[in-house]
């Protein structure tokens, strides 16, 4: 890999990352009623909200609020939210490593049971338990999230009282670690979901692996069933997987902002949440932002894996 494609690949996040800020920026702007009101509230006279609105500079073009926003970004400065009455970056420093953790082990326990889990019904494929495990997996994979985590609470919780029908309650990540069980559900729900989806990939992957010629090749020479996977049918089958534990990243984000605000878990979805009915917007830009920075590593991240996975593959 060379240093000018890492250069190119950094440059390319940078536009998406400043091409969703400004998308960002002109939906929170286009909302109806403005900053101004929704910050001072509706009881605000005409005459209080011009005043808000020259004072903060909403009253300026939307190009030149954007570059304003823009040179705060560079010099670190979220905004301030006027609803919590705190700085952005203070808000999501404490939600961040929340939604981190509850995403890695989503993302974690997804690997370790789908990919297994995959490759297993490709060596078994057809079978009636493979046809079981297949419904099991897309029922999982296409149930919207926030029914998956009501039922859940409805039987896990509220029916035999196993685990608590919220997440682990706290300013800082340290309540997470201090009350294991109740980050159980909504890892569970959001787990569900991502394991489904690397158990079906992996089954494709495992498949025209088994059907290449070099497997063929390998149970000639006499290895066993478990050499030919290990050695060969698991290798070549991660290769499309690292693309998509890139690709599907985005996807768990946005499906832990659901978790978050089914179990009233504090991290950034929850944070997004409430300040989206508050129109808190500096807040809900923040977050965007985070989000889409998180997006693009994460893309850039599975391309590097990639090229040290297979070094056939030259950038």
């Amino acid at each position: 890999m060379s240093a000018l494609y890492l250069v190119r690949r950094l440059l390319q996040a940078i536009v998406v990352v400043i091409g969703v800020s400004v998308i960002v920026f002109v939906m929170v702007h286009s909302l109806p009623g403005g900053p101004a009101r929704a910050i001072l509230g509706p009881q605000a006279t005409p005459i209080q909200v011009k005043e808000f609105i020259i004072a903060n500079g909403y009253n300026k073009p939307l190009i030149v609020q954007y570059f304003n926003y823009l040179g705060q970004l560079l010099h670190g400065n979220l905004g301030y939210s006027y609803t919590q009455n705190a700085p952005v970056r203070t808000l999501i420093g404490q939600a961040l490593p929340k939604t981190a953790l509850l995403v890695a082990l989503a993302y974690g326990l997804g690997l370790i049971v789908g990919i297994p889990l995959g490759i297993w019904q490709a060596v078994h494929r057809d079978g009636a338990l493979d046809h079981f495990l297949t419904s099991v997996e897309l029922t999982g994979y296409s149930m919207p999230l926030f029914w998956l985590g009501l039922l859940l609470i409805d039987a896990l919780a509220i029916g035999v009282h196993l685990f608590p029908p919220q997440g682990p309650q706290g300013p800082t990540i340290s309540a997470s670690f201090s009350d294991p069980v109740a980050l159980v559900l909504p890892v569970v729900t959001l787990m569900i979901t991502v394991f489904g989806s690397f158990a079906r990939f992996a089954r494709s992957a495992a498949l025209d692996s088994l059907a290449q010629d070099y497997i063929r090749t390998a149970r000639a020479k006499g290895l066993t069933r478990w050499q030919v996977l290990s050695r060969h049918v698991l290798r070549n089958s991660l290769l499309p997987l690292i693309s998509l534990v890139g690709l599907i990243l985005p996807l768990v984000i946005a499906g832990a902002l659901v978790v978050e605000q089914v179990f009233n878990y504090p991290g950034m979805g929850l944070l997004f949440w409430n300040s989206a009915i508050a129109r808190d917007y500096p807040v809900v830009m923040g977050v965007a932002l985070v989000v889409a920075v998180a997006t693009v590593l994460g893309s850039l991240l599975a391309d590097i894996l990639y090229r040290f996975a297979d070094p056939r593959v030259s950038y």
